[in-house]
């Protein structure tokens, strides 16, 4: 499955999510898909930001991956969204956002139903 249709696809089955992208090694936001009910918090530019600071912190803790295992899933919860980010496996981060209080276990769940094994 690429990666546009898997973000679509991830919209389409799981209701909470708000957004759904692909965050590449290089740090750029290689697809990238909005529910079109959902109103954005967030403006471009302040979306590059909010990406930028992601990927910051994904590359840093990969600093100590040879101790800890690399990492498979972050959660960080806002006043307003909940953000969700999955190592796929060919590297890249799945970048999931969604109103907040819902139950982001539940959305990791189904999200991982749906990305492909290598």
């Amino acid at each position: 499955m690429e990666h546009n249709e898997l973000c679509q696809k991830i919209l389409e089955l799981i209701p909470q999510v708000r957004f759904s992208g692909i965050l590449n090694s290089r740090g750029d936001l290689a697809v990238a898909s909005n529910r079109e009910d959902s109103g954005k918090l967030l403006n471009d530019d302040e979306v590059k930001m909010s990406v930028h600071y992601t990927f910051q912190r994904w590359t840093s803790i990969q600093n100590l991956a040879h101790k800890i295992g690399k990492e498979k899933t972050n959660i960080t919860e806002f006043e307003k969204v909940t953000l969700i980010s999955l190592l796929l496996n060919d590297g890249n981060l799945l970048l999931l956002s969604s109103e907040p209080g819902v139950n982001y276990m539940e959305i990791i769940s189904k999200a991982k139903q749906l990305i492909p094994e290598q």
